[in-house]
């Protein structure tokens, strides 16, 4: 897996990139498919590339992604048609107004053999709302914009586009110009929520400047869509391990975000009713949404600036066995306390207790904990625009390690002071951009407590206890009166 944006930030940022690597004889596409699922915040395409081995001992494909949408892209993931391990993928540079990324094959492939790669992306922030502004009662309505050709340093025998809206309102789309070279068909066709650009035969080397200005062109789909729009603005995100409570405290700190069009004029709370009442469309404000916790956990609290909300129903799952997959998972609704319309937010906490032991391991050969850490909770269908993951460690931990599923924008460690604490908590903070459901996984940190470091609070107790004690013992004994009472003779 590459998260892509962090993997090349810094190398689009270079004074000099190198030249495209692949040679255009190496390989020739037999089929270019690509399919894109349109969603709210999240679009996911999947290409597919019929590849045939021109030369032998090919071992490395170039895939060359746009630049308007290399942007916007920010998890990718190569992989073998049926296979399930992900292939390493390394950016390569540019060429002109696209990025290309080599592929390393599990093996070389012999000429005029054939293989399937799968490439799959998730897009944030590609759609947008049109009209921006909607009533209460209107229908939600968004656009997204994508290149024509799938850009390749290959020659490509037959290539074609879908695109996959929520419902099949299709408001209006694009009909694509200057691409008779390719097609004498209809260059495209619509059928229900699909509609498909191609196929496209006998494209030649794309991955130029040349092939760009001449026959590269945008293509846009305005359709309706059934969901809320929904992005998490800002995610702080706190997880304390505790050892003498056997404890892995996690709470969120959430801003929710409908960004779907804004509302246009006044809420209506009796239009609301009306709607809710009939079934009518809702579709563009948010009432209620359901996320998936861990299995095992207590003490589950929810609450907003205002104070605890209670229009919430937990189903908790039992802890998962040692070793056990796709364990069971604690399902939660919620409802916010008011419809969340389109420009709206809603700001509230989400925190839980779990056994440690259903996320931690002890590795005896090194005496180290290994703790995992969920960088987030998914809420279905939104992206996290800004996130934030503290772990905090045991009081006393060291050789302090960790291992991320993707790379983070920054990671600093740094002291938490809480109370009982004598010199305070070693504490990692993960920065992160763009988030997505491909990243709901976890952070692997390692450490050591040593004996004194266990025995720390105890004795941090038990000296402030003895202290008070003694304080009282003297207290007791001292006489701070100025004049004392004389007894006189009778």
């Amino acid at each position: 897996m590459l998260r892509l944006w962090n993997a090349i930030s810094c190398l689009l940022l270079a004074s000099a990139l190198p030249a495209l690597s692949a040679q255009t004889q190496s390989f020739e596409n037999s089929a270019i498919v690509r399919t894109i699922e349109l969603g709210g915040s999240l679009v996911h395409v999947t290409t597919t590339f019929a590849v045939k081995a021109l030369k032998a001992d090919a071992s490395v494909y170039t895939i060359t992604i746009p630049a308007e949408e290399i942007y916007i892209t920010n998890w990718l993931e190569v992989k073998v048609k049926g296979n399930q391990e992900p292939l390493t993928v390394t950016y390569s540079g540019s060429a002109g107004k696209a990025h290309n990324l080599d592929v390393s094959l599990e093996k070389p492939l012999e000429v005029g053999e054939t293989i399937n790669l799968v490439l799959e992306t998730v897009q944030t922030h590609a759609t947008w709302p049109w009209p921006p502004q909607a009533a209460q009662k209107e229908e939600q309505a968004l656009k997204y914009q994508t290149p024509l050709f799938v850009l390749s340093p290959y020659i490509t025998n037959v290539q074609r586009t879908k695109l996959k809206a929520s419902s099949p309102r299709i408001i209006s789309h694009t009909t694509p110009e200057n691409v008779d070279d390719f097609t004498l068909e209809n260059p495209v066709t619509k059928s229900g929520a699909t509609v498909t650009y191609g196929p496209y035969n006998n494209v030649p080397v794309s991955a130029n400047q040349e092939f760009i200005e001449k026959y590269q062109q945008s293509v846009q789909l305005h359709y309706s869509h059934d969901y809320t729009v929904l992005e998490v603005l800002k995610l702080r995100r706190s997880a304390e391990i505790s050892h003498w409570g056997a404890n892995l405290n996690i709470q969120d700190d959430i801003i929710l975000h409908n960004a779907g069009p804004e509302l246009k004029g006044q809420f209506s709370r009796l239009d609301y009713q009306t709607q809710l009442f009939y079934g009518s469309s809702v579709h563009h404000f948010l009432t209620s949404f359901t996320v998936q916790l861990p299995g095992g956990i207590r003490n589950t609290y929810y609450y907003d600036q205002i104070g605890n909300v209670s229009t919430s129903r937990l189903r908790t799952a039992p802890s998962p066995a040692r070793g056990q997959k796709n364990a069971q998972s604690s399902v939660l609704e919620l409802w916010p306390r008011y419809p969340i319309m389109g420009g709206w937010n809603y700001t509230y906490t989400l925190g839980w207790d779990a056994p440690l032991a259903d996320s931690a391991s002890y590795d005896a050969s090194t005496g180290k904990y290994i703790v995992s850490v969920p960088v987030m909770t998914e809420i279905p269908g939104s992206v996290v625009n800004d996130a934030e993951l503290t772990i905090i460690l045991p009081e006393g931990a060291t050789d302090v390690e960790y291992v991320g599923p993707f790379p983070a924008h920054s990671d600093e460690l740094s002291t938490h002071v809480t109370y009982l604490d004598t010199v305070g908590r070693p504490s990692i903070t993960f920065k992160y951009k763009n988030l997505t459901n491909k990243h709901v996984k976890p952070i692997y940190v390692s450490y050591k407590v040593p004996l004194t470091a266990h025995l720390r609070k105890p004795m941090a107790v038990a000296t402030v206890l003895l202290s008070l004690f003694t304080f009282a013992m003297i207290a007791r004994r001292v006489d701070l009166t100025i004049h004392k009472k004389t007894t006189k003779d009778v």
